[in-house]
């Protein structure tokens, strides 16, 4: 329970643990789609924006705080105070997650009836309430595993989570069909219910599988660091709250897109059925498909802030910049290669995917967005740990409004059109992650090096670019008289992927870009990469 992992390793864990529940997730939407239909499903969709608000104030960005604040004093060995900063936001956190769930139980009727607009929504809005309960106190038990550095405990109750939340929605929609879709939708909304509380289980059997143990060492403890209740729900609050304002920028950036995309393009001749077909390009389908690369970048993050928080507490500035430099070679040798590989295999990613050719354009303009966004997310862990919490909301609210300015203007252009709003997303992201690296070197002394973190990955995704370009067309090509068109690229796309990969890693060690700590932060297999390639002389300096 309190052995914590190195952050690489960590974010490493969180990324499989998310990708599968991605996975799971999407099967889960196929499943739905095909036994409730497309009214069952919005039925089920309609409770979600309503839970998810008001899960969002009610977890408030604590679990961040609490991740920090108990490695801060897990680095001064106080864990006394950390089991107290636990304790204390554990009730905060118990306290609003039922006082919120109250709330939308109580108050489904006037959901469903003022905000939804179908009174059938009542039944999902009632059935899914509980869950903000489960999930801020499992989200409570979560920062305090990550304040220890163990990514382990998180990555596992994802997974159980996921796991009940599908296995109860798949038995809950089979026996309530027969009733109605609504209670078949209020079924499916009752399995995040069974996900949360399933997951809540594990993480309470870890604490206190491990609580007599840790008790003894608080009673050891020499340190002593006195902090009253008043001052530990101080600190608590004002790191939660301006990171609960940076989590709502997002939102708002969705709803500059719902407020000016469809507008401008009427006013410059679409139709309502176009201007809204290619609103769902860009949202539904471009949108969704960057966010899949980004769990690895997310994760990232979520590793950082402990590990920068425990480097600074610590006052070890070289470990600080050494961390800050690691997770920066690992987001941009991640992201530049996945933004390349996403341009030039826009098309048969959004047919694979949708069979929706068009959407293949937003997608495009957007990829290079996710080495910005990607930047952005792993700045703010950054400078989330060293405690600068504000900042990354400040930037971000500067990049959103040059997102409204530049998607006024480029989405009444005709010749950008949808891919204008895409493009205004990239430039909001470029500029809030360069204020973000700005910020972060200014504090830790870190330097950005264009040739090691840029050029020569850029090298690297260029061959990479040009050589699955190549391999798909070829491959492709000998598909198609053997399989249907769709599943000949989806084969195509997934070999050009591994093509793509191995081409990226191998122009990375013949320029020189990959060094001895990169490799030894791999987990597992790190050391045994170290010897080869120094056999093959192959690594940077």
């Amino acid at each position: 329970m309190f052995r914590g992992q190195s952050f690489i390793k960590g974010a490493v864990i969180l990324t499989l643990a998310g990708l599968f529940v991605r996975v799971l997730g999407a099967g889960l939407r196929i499943f739905l789609a095909a036994v409730m239909g497309d009214e069952g499903i919005g039925l089920y969709q309609m409770a979600y924006p309503i839970y998810a608000t008001l899960l969002s104030i009610s977890t408030a960005g604590i679990p961040i705080a609490i991740s920090k604040l108990v490695a801060e004093n897990v680095a001064f060995k106080d864990h006394r105070g950390a089991q107290k900063i636990f304790n204390i936001s554990f009730v905060i956190l118990t306290f609003l997650g039922a006082l919120f769930s109250l709330v939308l139980y109580f108050g489904a009727e006037f959901f469903a009836q003022n905000i939804v607009k179908e009174p059938r929504a009542y039944y999902p809005l009632v059935c899914i309430s509980p869950a903000i309960l489960f999930v801020t106190m499992l989200s409570a038990f979560r920062g305090y595993f990550q304040g220890f550095q163990a990514m382990l405990p998180t990555a596992v109750s994802q997974i159980i989570e996921q796991c009940g939340r599908v296995v109860v929605i798949i038995v809950l929609v089979f026996l309530l069909l027969p009733r109605g879709l609504e209670f078949a939708a209020a079924g499916a909304a009752f399995g995040a219910v069974a996900g949360s509380f399933l997951g809540l289980l594990f993480l309470l059997f870890l604490y206190f599988r491990n609580r007599r143990k840790y008790i003894q060492k608080i009673k050891k403890q020499v340190v002593r660091r006195d902090f009253g209740i008043g001052e530990t729900i101080y600190r608590i609050l004002a790191l939660s709250i301006p990171i609960t304002l940076g989590s709502l920028v997002i939102p708002v950036v969705n709803m500059i897109d719902l407020s000016v995309v469809p507008l401008r393009l009427h006013q410059v001749g679409y139709s309502t059925k176009e201007a809204t077909a290619l609103y769902g390009q860009l949202t539904g389908m471009a949108n969704s498909i960057i966010q899949f690369p980004l769990i690895l970048t997310i994760a990232l993050a979520m590793s950082l802030v402990p590990a920068i928080s425990e480097a600074q507490t610590l006052r070890n500035d070289l470990l600080v910049k050494n961390r800050t430099e690691l997770a920066m070679r690992f987001t941009l040798f991640f992201s530049i290669p996945a933004s390349f590989g996403l341009y030039v295999l826009a098309k048969p990613t959004t047919i694979v995917l949708f069979e929706n050719a068009p959407a293949a354009y937003p997608l495009a303009m957007m990829s290079f967005g996710l080495i910005f966004m990607s930047l952005y997310i792993a700045t703010s862990g950054i400078l989330q740990g060293l405690g600068y919490v504000l900042e990354p909301v400040k930037y971000m609210v500067f990049g959103t409004i040059i997102k409204f300015v530049l998607s006024w203007y480029w989405t009444a252009d005709p010749r950008l059109h949808i891919g204008g709003a895409a493009l205004a997303t990239v430039a909001s992201f470029f500029i809030a992650s360069l204020l973000n690296i700005r910020k972060v070197s200014k504090i830790t002394g870190w330097r950005f090096n264009f040739n090691e973190l840029l050029f020569k990955p850029l090298v690297a995704a260029s061959f990479m670019a040009w050589s699955v370009h190549l391999a798909y067309g070829t491959i492709a090509g000998g598909f198609l008289p053997l399989f249907s068109a769709r599943l000949a690229q989806a084969l195509s796309l997934l070999l050009s992927i591994l093509i793509g990969l191995f081409i990226f890693v191998l122009v990375m060690f013949l320029v020189r870009a990959v060094r001895k700590e990169d490799l030894e932060a791999v987990p597992h297999i790190g050391p045994h990469l170290v010897k080869l390639t120094r056999k093959l002389n192959l690594l940077g300096r």
